[in-house]
């Protein structure tokens, strides 16, 4: 299990490519935890210093920072699986550096969150290993290739490794960070807010 720190350091990874939702979803959700007193800092960092990053769909963003060392839980959204596209998860496996820097934070301690596709990046970090991991349904095959125990469930955690199955279920992995580290109450309260009925992790499953 990850010891909670008191302030907890919250850095979601962008990237262009990235899956908009996979990001906006649990950036929400996170920041709405932190205004309402759970002791969260979050980030959107971006491997290099960057003016801005563009999704999937061609949402524009600015990073807050650059991603570094000290972050306590790292959340890698997904964007890019295809073949065809052009940028995203499958560009930022074969150049290296993203897949590097994840598996220097998973060393340090950082509890490892990866939504939909991110999970592939997470795992071509060497982090998912032979664990039990969701990801998008069109990449199971290929999870599964890299010994991953795959689960279609839409959050799986795995202690130190927290996954999420498609898009919308970045919302899910979110709101449970947020029970994780700040309680039931506040993530049901949060669901209520938003009206969207979430869904837990199967009771009961391992978590290693």
């Amino acid at each position: 299990m990850v010891c909670h720190p008191d302030v907890v350091r919250i850095d979601i990874a962008v990237y262009d490519g990235f899956d908009e939702l996979d990001v906006i979803g649990p950036l929400e959700v996170l920041r709405r935890a932190a205004r309402s007193g759970a002791d969260f800092t979050v980030r959107l960092t971006a491997r290099v210093p960057a003016g801005s990053l563009t999704g999937a769909y061609g949402l524009r963003l600015i990073p807050d920072d650059v991603f570094g060392p000290g972050a306590d839980i790292v959340v890698v959204p997904g964007g890019g699986w295809s073949p065809q596209a052009g940028h995203g998860v499958r560009r930022e496996i074969s150049e290296g550096a993203w897949p590097a820097l994840l598996a220097g934070a998973a060393r340090s301690g950082a509890l490892m969150a990866g939504v939909c596709t991110g999970t592939m990046l997470l795992a071509h970090a060497g982090i998912v290993g032979s664990r039990r991991a969701s990801t998008h349904h069109s990449a199971r095959g290929d999870l599964a290739a890299l010994g991953a125990i795959v689960v279609e469930d839409r959050v799986v955690d795995e202690g130190t490794l927290i996954t999420a199955g498609g898009v919308t279920s970045g919302l899910d992995l979110a709101l449970w960070l947020v029970e994780r580290f700040a309680g039931r109450r506040m993530a049901d309260e949060i669901s209520t807010r938003m009206e969207y009925p979430r869904s837990r992790p199967v009771p009961g499953a391992p978590m290693t």
